[in-house]
């Protein structure tokens, strides 16, 4: 219920929408033969999830609410799970305040309210892990079937899910099981790997849609956690059953991340978000941790002076996180911005051509706009930002218009390729600057022909002079 109130507060966000989001609101509105073709091109790693917000589309309206409730719900039933985790490691007071802990941690609220797979794949995770432990002293078949099936659904909505089977086998081989229970494990593993498998080798073929993450890793927010988690875990914390509570949640914590971190060694992999399930870690050594110091004051105050401390400092990130400004980019004023400083006529260029994602949830923000570089809509080429016209023909096009829209994200890897040189270097040859627009991760410029004195002369021209910032 806590998860639910924090999904729900705020989870408009301003009526906004952030890049990622903007994907999945599109691919979801495609039909599910569009989708898998898309799949094929790009983006299959997350093919599962665009059909399954389908289906949610068609069951509840593609509005900006059914896009965020799954992540909430999905995340509500985490937080249930690591509620029920505490409570089999270490009794029904650690499961409530790890269960209550959860849903406050920064990442969870975050991703509690946004349109992707990640809550999801937290929440099947989680139960994974509750089945894991639930396992072990049964030994029962089914369970080790419903281990894997959870498993392997979690990792067909994101591959990096198959980390959390990694920090499993960890946590079994401390906890020294017997072999037959590690067996077990190996042989639900081994379903989840080659289950997996087709779909890893398939995507490897799209590693480009991950090229954004080039450049210095920062892992500030995993590395703060893991920290905390590890000094959590050097606490004398109750026992309750085979696996102990630090045993199972300090692998789960820190291994997904730290192995993400050593592969970027060799190709930038890590995002948080990435690892999000690894909160399940923090989230039962912190419960434990709260009940540690109960049970050893007296008096219960200095625990709820430290409780309401925290709460106190999460009040600011929690209120952050709620506004637009607390995502890399926002479509909705990006779009805005392209209504507003574009006029019925002028010409429409994206910069690189990816950019063309981010107004393509709300077609209507550049109806009256041509866009100079389209060959093919991302509908019927079955990819994400569209196919592009040869290099030539763009620069054709753009010596047509008096007046160009450029849109140009902020702070990504924009390719190097004829097209793009082509935008660029007609730009710089025969337009100049007339004002730009900047918003939350993009900008707007409008360009105007070099013989033209004013935005207003030529015949690509169409109303007085906008009042461009």
């Amino acid at each position: 219920m806590l998860t639910i109130a924090l999904g729900l507060w705020g989870i408009r966000r301003q009526n906004t929408m952030w890049g990622d989001e903007s994907v999945t609101y599109q691919l979801a509105h495609r039909d599910l033969s569009q989708i898998w073709l898309t799949a094929q091109h790009v983006d299959l790693v997350h093919a599962l999830y665009y059909a399954v917000m389908h289906e949610i589309f068609g069951l509840f309206g593609g509005g900006l609410l059914t896009l965020r409730l799954p992540s909430v719900v999905a995340m509500s039933l985490a937080a249930a799970g690591v509620g029920l985790l505490g409570f089999r490691l270490a009794g029904p007071r650690v499961g409530l305040l790890a269960g209550l802990v959860f849903p406050l941690l920064p990442q969870v609220q975050k991703y509690a309210q946004e349109g992707r797979s990640y809550a999801m794949v937290c929440a099947l995770v989680t139960w994974a892990t509750y089945a894991l432990v639930v396992s072990v002293p049964h030994r029962d078949r089914w369970r080790w079937v419903v281990y894997g099936s959870t498993m392997l659904l979690a990792c067909l909505l994101h591959e990096f899910a198959v980390l959390a089977l990694v920090a499993h086998g960890v946590t079994l081989v401390v906890s020294r099981v017997p072999r037959p229970v590690l067996r077990a494990w190996s042989v639900a593993a081994a379903g989840v790997v080659v289950g997996l498998l087709p779909l890893a080798i398939f995507s490897a073929g799209q590693s480009e849609q991950v090229s954004w993450i080039g450049g210095p890793v920062r892992p500030g927010y995993f590395l703060v956690v893991a920290v905390m988690g590890v000094v959590c875990a050097l606490a004398p914390l109750r026992v309750r059953g085979p696996v102990r509570l630090s045993v199972l949640a300090v692998p789960i914590l820190v291994l997904p991340g730290l192995l993400l971190l050593i592969a970027s060694l060799v190709k930038p992999l890590f995002v948080d978000r990435y690892v999000l399930f690894s909160n399940i870690g923090i989230a039962l050594l912190l419960g434990a941790l709260i009940d540690y110091f109960h049970r050893r004051q007296r008096s219960s105050r200095i625990t709820w002076i430290a409780a309401v401390a925290v709460l106190a400092a999460l009040v600011p990130p929690s209120l952050s996180l709620r506004t637009p400004q607390s995502r890399s980019n926002d479509v909705t004023a990006l779009g805005a911005a392209v209504r507003k400083e574009g006029r019925p006529g002028d010409g429409l260029l994206y910069l690189s051509g990816q950019a063309r994602m981010l107004t393509g949830a709300n077609p209507e923000d550049s109806r009256f706009l041509t866009d100079l570089a389209l060959a093919q809509d991302a509908v019927s080429s079955s990819t994400l930002a569209g196919v592009e016209l040869p290099a030539a023909d763009i620069a054709a096009r753009m010596l047509e218009f008096d007046r160009i829209v450029a849109v140009r994200a902020v702070g990504v890897h924009s390719p190097t390729n004829p097209q793009e040189e082509a935008k660029t270097s007609t730009l710089r040859r025969h337009f100049r600057e007339y004002g730009t627009t900047h918003v939350n991760g993009a900008r707007v410029t409008v360009y105007v022909r070099d013989q033209d004195p004013s935005p207003n002369a030529g015949p690509g021209s169409n109303s007085p002079g906008a009042n461009v910032r």
